[in-house]
């Protein structure tokens, strides 16, 4: 680049949204210089998007939840209605952040739109997260409390129940993504989670497609599938587990046959891309136009913690998105970190990495 093309684009870097008048003066040249600047700037894809947005090769946002997990580990099968022996461990969560920095630490730029209360609870995911997330769009409200989501674990790993302090997500309004649309201009793929109110799915997904960004859908429980669109037009991948299938579709998944179709009537609403996850079955996917196909979990699986494992699939499938593999191979890339973070007593793999995905994918097949 020239030097003026150069002091353009650090310009753009501070502001995506300065008229070209604004940009003409500080720079002190003619308003015609400028956009003919621009627009050679623009056909080499330096900037892209109706704002003047720097094109960040793979950078992904992810929309939704930031929460503090605290998981108590219980000594002896639970008993109700009295005191449980456990031990409790406290670490950061929430699927669309889980997500985030999985992606963030398989060598992807992360930006992550949230919500939080101005607390310890948000001091704790902003410490944990920083190193792989950009958390520049994330706002702390006054008078607000941080998402918690407290699991009780059996001794096998398996969760006993679970208690969730999701409110301040109301708050992602359709407003919020508004004022930070620049952080979706030019992304390589948006990721959202049903953490989001129905209104703001909707709304990102008109904004992906207006921008004819991949957009990938990520329920969170079978409660919160009420705020799936009815149309899937524009979303390339569309993960769910059994339950949210069933009650997003209606279909009983009794064996291969109707676990198929559930996958076929996610696909016709218009989703690219689908996969229905059941556990230590494995997972049902298929491709618009193609044949739908059953993937088995990885055998013999030591289950450490089952937090964050089905968050981990799906980051694994993005990532194989991201990086153009083929649709078997996303999967696959999928369920390797899915058994990896089981087998781990983190929510995200402090290990993991690409070259360490890789390594994985090829030692489980």
């Amino acid at each position: 680049m020239t030097d003026k093309e150069s002091a353009i684009v650090a310009l753009l870097r501070q502001n995506p949204y300065l008229t070209q008048q604004e940009m003409a003066e500080t720079l002190g040249m003619s308003r015609p210089a400028l956009a003919n600047l621009i627009s050679g700037l623009t056909r080499r894809g330096v900037i892209k998007g109706r704002a003047y947005v720097l094109a960040e090769e793979n950078r992904v946002v992810v929309v939704g939840g930031a929460n503090v997990d605290r998981k108590f580990h219980l000594k002896a099968p639970i008993q109700a209605g009295t005191s449980n022996p456990s031990n409790v461990t406290v670490s950061v969560g929430g699927v669309a952040r889980n997500v985030a920095e999985n992606l963030g630490r398989l060598g992807h730029p992360v930006s992550l739109l949230t919500v939080a209360g101005p607390d310890a609870d948000w001091q704790r995911i902003e410490e944990a997260s920083a190193g792989h997330i950009d958390l520049t769009h994330a706002a702390q409200l006054p008078g607000r409390t941080t998402g918690s989501y407290s699991a009780v674990l059996s001794p096998d790993g398996e969760m006993a129940v679970a208690l969730a302090d999701m409110e301040v997500y109301d708050h992602l309004t359709p407003e919020y993504i508004d004022a930070h649309r620049s952080a979706l201009a030019g992304a390589a793929l948006i990721a959202i989670d049903l953490n989001c109110p129905a209104d703001t799915v909707r709304h990102v997904q008109r904004i992906a497609l207006e921008e004819r960004t991949p957009l990938a859908v990520v329920p969170v429980s079978s409660p919160k599938m009420d705020r799936m669109p009815d149309d899937l037009s524009g979303v390339a991948w569309f993960i769910c587990n059994r339950d949210e299938a069933e009650t997003y579709t209606g279909i009983s998944i009794r064996d291969d046959a109707s676990w198929r179709e559930a996958v076929q009537v996610l696909l016709s609403k218009g989703a690219e891309s689908v996969a229905v996850t059941s556990g230590s079955g494995g997972v049902m996917a298929g491709k618009r136009d193609a044949e739908i196909s059953r993937f088995p979990a990885v055998p013999g699986v030591r289950v450490e913690d089952v937090t964050g494992a089905g968050d981990a699939f799906v980051s694994g499938v993005l990532h194989g998105h991201l990086a153009g593999r083929l649709f078997g191979e996303s999967v696959r890339l999928g369920l390797a970190n899915a058994a990896k973070t089981l087998g781990s007593p983190h929510t995200v793999r402090p290990e993991l990495t690409e070259a360490q995905l890789e390594s994985e994918m090829e030692e489980l097949q």
